[in-house]
């Protein structure tokens, strides 16, 4: 892959060069030295990846971000020096279209193996995606079906990509504190910095959000967020755990992973959710979960920031809704009521 660099700091531009320069298999396509010039490039050369920089004079990371998404879209990977200090702008540049976050690397030598292996690692990780995909794209009628059984044990599962904070954080806000059901959420992004995204959900949200833990048991008013490179699954009907299989899953954790769990264990209803992301991740759960009878909602065209799993979704014919992100959070409260009002007394 072609890789560019956005940093202000000489030396984080020169450790992450020598980072791209330990990997065979990439190249160094450009360095900027704020997200302005980023954007005047990608114009003139887009790469295959972006490593973006998040505090920067002129233009910040997260509006560099914004920018290229709507203009020259490619495949971002945010470097911070700080996970804490920029939690922030982690997640508004990862719902600009960003796919994931790592910190920054200390260097060694040059040449010392493995001086920048989590960058590297975290790299590799995405190259088949952004292979498959090749450049990114932004911006297909769905079958209207409402349910007519009552919720037994309901459970809301979610599952997001780039793009996903910030509509996760639109859907969470607009949720009643007295939603019937509890919700389990499966974002791509680093495992450190999962913590720090459900306290910043938790904060826009009337519900409690957290990590989801070893033998956590959904409930209603919680939302649980994957916190591991391993997938979370359903271990029985009630209890959430995690596992390291499958290990070839190059999303870890994995959307697809999870929603399947779902459909074999949960004992009672389900509806599920598939936003904005890069890939196919998740679509083939989501069908999973449909042809078992549960309500399938993928985000639509115009609304994602990178609509890929639900494009996927969508030509499966996985989902019984594609709406628009404003909509979501409504149709969660409305089909849980409606099923309720038809519960036998």
């Amino acid at each position: 892959m072609r890789i560019a660099i956005v940093n202000d700091m000489l030396m984080a531009r020169e450790a992450l060069r020598r980072a791209i320069a330990e990997m065979p298999s990439h190249s160094l396509a450009w360095s900027a030295r704020d997200g302005a010039e980023a954007v005047q490039r990608c114009t003139e050369d887009t790469p295959d990846l972006i490593l973006m920089d998040l505090v920067m004079p002129v233009m910040d990371g997260v509006e560099a971000t914004r920018s290229i998404m709507a203009r020259t879209p490619c495949a971002i990977l945010v470097v911070t020096a700080t996970i804490e200090g920029n939690s922030t702008k982690v997640f508004e540049a990862m719902g600009a279209g960003a796919l994931d976050a790592v910190q920054t690397p200390v260097l060694g030598a040059i040449g010392q193996p493995g001086a920048a292996s989590t960058l590297q690692l975290k790299i590799e990780s995405m190259r088949p995606l952004i292979a498959r995909n090749g450049h990114l794209s932004h911006r297909d009628g769905a079958l209207d079906l409402h349910p007519e059984t009552a919720p037994i044990n309901p459970l809301v599962v979610m599952g997001a990509s780039a793009g996903g904070p910030v509509a996760l954080a639109t859907i969470l806000r607009a949720l009643p504190a007295n939603f019937p059901a509890p919700l389990v959420i499966v974002q791509h992004i680093d495992a450190e910095f999962a913590p720090a995204m459900a306290n910043w959900l938790s904060g826009q949200s009337a519900l409690s959000v957290r990590i989801a833990c070893e033998r956590d048991q959904p409930a209603a008013g919680i939302a649980l967020i994957a916190a591991t490179a391993d997938h979370l699954v359903l271990l029985d009907s009630h209890t959430l755990g995690y596992t390291q299989e499958p290990r070839d899953a190059f999303n870890r954790p994995s959307i697809d992973v999870f929603f399947e769990s779902v459909a074999s264990k949960w004992q009672g209803d389900v509806v599920a959710v598939l936003l904005t992301g890069m890939g196919r991740d998740g679509a083939r759960g989501l069908k999973t979960l449909r042809t078992a009878g549960a309500m399938t909602i993928a985000q639509d065209a115009e609304t994602c920031v990178v609509y890929g799993m639900p494009k996927v979704a969508s030509e499966l014919n996985a989902a019984v809704k594609i709406l628009p992100l404003e909509e979501i959070a409504a149709c969660l409260t409305n089909s849980l009521k409606s099923r309720i009002r038809a519960t036998p007394v």
